[in-house]
């Protein structure tokens, strides 16, 4: 089971050392199983003995002259080696390309990165019915090598991201039953409003390998009593 807190635009480097610490506690007292992911801001990137820090976003270069980006020189220094490429709001806020995604999955799966590659749709696409959400997300996946070791996909339907509308349980089991049925994924999550309230009920849907967590895991509380709640669930 893979549980993954993105930080976003929040946090400081100050409260983020104070949210790792407060969590890599609780993961020993508690004796939590699961693989704990954080992306915080680029600000705030550290090491860790227990949770796996990763950046939320990298130009993939190893240093150059790209005004405002961090590269793989400044990651190295603070011993990173994970990152979420694809997410949606670099797709459709910061209109990131699917050529520019296809060349950071390259670049960081060549100096061998964790890579958690977000896939999904938007509402539009989704009502018009499963095949054509899948079809949507092949495009996304059309470039990328799914036989890499490192890979962790994350499916995020656009239209529930950070808008408190999770998609139903059915939705979920139907698309990641689909998608692990044609590309066979080892580790898929599901991220979209996923909550305190909602997210045993989603790490125990077949086919789902853990979640990618927004606003509901900002506050380290709550990202612990999730941590407790989906410990040594899902599984199948």
């Amino acid at each position: 089971m893979i549980i993954a807190s993105n930080f976003k635009t929040n946090h400081t480097r100050t409260s983020t050392n104070e949210y790792i610490e407060f969590v890599e506690e609780f993961i020993k007292k508690e004796n939590i199983s699961s693989d704990v992911y954080v992306f915080p801001p680029s600000t705030a990137l550290m090491n860790s003995r227990s949770v796996f820090v990763g950046a939320q976003n990298a130009y993939p270069v190893q240093s150059g002259s790209f005004t405002g980006e961090i590269a793989l020189e400044q990651l190295q220094e603070f011993g990173i080696k994970s990152i979420l490429i694809g997410h949606s709001e670099r797709r459709h806020v910061l209109k990131e390309s699917q050529e520019f995604i296809n060349s950071k999955f390259e670049f960081f799966k060549n100096s061998e990165f964790m890579i958690t590659y977000c896939i999904g749709e938007p509402l539009e696409i989704r009502q018009k019915g499963l095949k054509e959400v899948l079809e949507y997300i092949s495009l996304q996946l059309e470039s990328i090598d799914m036989s890499y070791e490192n890979l962790i996909v994350a499916y995020e339907p656009v239209w529930a991201i950070g808008t408190g509308v999770s998609a139903t349980m059915e939705d979920i089991k139907s698309t990641h039953s689909a998608l692990k049925n044609i590309y066979g994924f080892k580790n898929l999550l599901y991220g979209g409003s996923v909550n305190l309230d909602n997210v045993a009920s989603i790490v125990d849907i077949e086919g789902v390998d853990g979640v990618l967590i927004g606003t509901a895991s900002w506050k380290k509380e709550h990202f612990c009593e999730i941590l407790k709640k989906t410990n040594k669930l899902g599984g199948r």
